[in-house]
C-alpha cells in the first residue's frame, strides 16, 4: 500500500473558530457530547481531496511528553484506502516535531480492524481503562456485535 499523499491531497491544520467535520468526528465518537468534551482543546487536522474532507484527527496534549489522538475518523465511502494509516503518520510526525516522547490512542475492546491498524503502525497495548463504556455512556454501546465495555489505550514511543 502507498502511503505517500496523493498530488491532490493534503493534510491540514483547521483554523481555530472553523466549522467542525462533526459528520466525520461521529463515525469514531459516539455522540456529539462526547466529542465536545475533548475537540475545544484539540488541534483539529483534516485530510482533503481537493477541495473535499475525507478525514480527520484531533490531537490534544496529555501531559508534559505525552500527545493523544482523541479522535480519528475516515468517510465511510473512502475506507480501505490507506487514509487512516497516513493520518496516523501525520499525527506521529507532528508530536515528534514538537518533542513529544509519546503518543497515545485510545480505541474500545471491540474495535478490531482499528486495533490492527494502530499496532501495524507501531502502537503497543499500554493500559486498559476497565468498563469505561459502561460508566460514561448511558445506553449500551455495541460494535462488531459485542457490546463496548473497555477502552484500550495504545502507546507508542516516538524518539525510534
Amino acid at each position: 500500500m502507498n502511503l505517500l499523499l496523493e498530488k491532490t491531497d493534503k493534510i491540514r491544520l483547521i483554523q481555530e473558530g472553523s466549522k467542525l467535520p462533526y459528520d466525520l468526528l461521529l463515525l469514531a465518537d459516539e455522540t456529539i457530547e462526547a466529542i465536545d468534551k475533548y475537540i475545544h482543546d484539540s488541534e483539529i487536522y483534516i485530510y482533503q481531496r481537493e477541495s473535499e474532507t475525507l478525514g480527520v484527527y484531533a490531537l490534544q496534549m496529555f501531559d508534559g511528553e505525552s500527545i493523544e489522538i482523541k479522535n480519528i475518523a475516515v468517510s465511510k465511502t473512502c475506507q480501505g484506502e490507506g487514509i487512516g494509516q497516513r493520518m496516523l503518520l501525520n499525527a506521529m510526525e507532528q508530536a515528534k516535531d514538537r518533542g513529544f516522547k509519546y503518543i497515545l490512542i485510545g480505541t474500545s475492546n471491540a474495535a478490531f480492524r482499528q486495533l490492527y491498524i494502530y499496532q501495524k503502525v507501531g502502537f503497543e497495548i499500554y493500559e486498559v481503562k476497565k468498563d469505561f463504556y459502561t460508566k460514561n455512556y448511558s445506553q449500551q454501546l455495541v460494535e462488531n456485535g459485542l457490546p463496548l465495555n473497555h477502552m484500550l489505550v495504545l502507546r507508542k514511543q516516538l524518539n525510534d
